[in-house]
């Protein structure tokens, strides 16, 4: 019994090291949270101007840019935005098994919104992948799909200047015709307990898929900090281009898709250190009540043990007798 004491013992500060562990890793998380989810709910707003002005010019434009067309999609490129570490719960799960849900059916991820109706795919839709993030590069590589790029140095809060390289990829590749369709899977924050997987097209610029990004960007959660962004809307339906449309249009489109680029990957940096936050804390409540656990049987054993001790000293004295 002395020996199931003294392991009993030894197992209760590991896991209450552990818990040191998870609790400082859960504070750290809680930090990152906050700047994070400043820096997603500070860029909506422009965000969300952007995507409006994006609907109206698309809407009035009759030039045809390239940015704007839209053809049958043969090849489709996937913008896969992960983490590069574990330890936050179902965040990469849930983003990576509906971007595999996808995939899986790639007549509807490849149909095409035309005014006419929809353009469908190419029986054979080819599908390449772009891994922003080591899981999701991670997947690409496990599911065979293309990997045509993977990035990963990106700070806890990223910049613009790092998605630059991402966005000019990607507005040359469709560009140059060699994509068709080009959307971004990310994770959608809604608060410090809800994130959202989700699938939005980036190019070509279509009205539908920017009104659902302007209607999920309305949508906060209640604990973001006290943070509130107002619902911002254009009243202007008609512009005057200098020194034409042609040439201001080619300069401002390119701009804005990359800010929705950027805008997914400040949401999915929000959501990933939200989740971190609660699976640590899922852990450290977990340990709790572990070591309470052990506690009781610590006690249990040593209560045990005296009762034997105590047996076996009474039975001694009364065989002396």
């Amino acid at each position: 019994m002395a020996v199931n004491t003294k392991a009993i013992k030894r197992r209760i500060k590991s896991v209450g090291n552990t818990k040191k562990i998870t609790k400082a890793m859960e504070m750290v998380a809680a930090a990152k949270m906050r700047k994070a989810v400043e820096s997603a709910l500070n860029t909506r707003t422009y965000a969300t101007l952007a995507w409006d002005l994006l609907v109206k010019l698309s809407k009035q434009q009759k030039t045809k840019l390239p940015l704007l067309e839209v053809r049958q999609v043969k090849k489709l490129l996937i913008v896969l935005i992960t983490s590069n570490r574990g330890l936050c719960g179902s965040f990469n799960a849930n983003i990576i098994r509906k971007t595999a849900e996808q995939l899986n059916n790639p007549i509807n991820i490849g149909r095409q919104r035309a005014k006419n109706g929809h353009l469908e795919p190419v029986k054979d839709l080819a599908i390449d992948v772009i891994g922003v993030g080591k899981k999701g590069a991670d997947f690409a590589r496990k599911m065979k799909y293309n990997l045509i790029a993977s990035f990963s140095e990106f700070s806890d809060t990223p910049k613009l200047n790092d998605i630059r390289p991402i966005s000019k990829m990607v507005l040359e590749e469709y560009e140059k015709k060699n994509y068709d369709k080009v959307i971004v899977a990310y994770t959608d924050f809604k608060s410090a307990i809800t994130q959202t997987a989700k699938l939005r097209q980036v190019l070509p610029i279509s009205e539908v898929d920017l009104e659902k990004m302007l209607r999920d960007l309305g949508e906060h959660g209640d604990d973001t900090a006290n943070i509130t962004v107002a619902e911002p809307k254009l009243e202007i339906d008609e512009y005057l281009f200098e020194p034409n449309a042609q040439t201001v249009l080619s300069i401002i489109l390119p701009k804005l898709v990359e800010t929705q680029i950027y805008q997914a990957t400040l949401e999915s940096a929000a959501s990933e250190h939200s989740a971190r936050m609660m699976a640590m804390r899922n852990a450290s409540d977990a340990a709790s009540d572990m070591i309470k656990e052990l506690n009781l049987n610590f006690n249990k054993a040593r209560q045990a043990a005296i009762t034997q001790e105590i047996a076996e000293i009474a039975g001694g004295a009364a065989a002396l007798g």
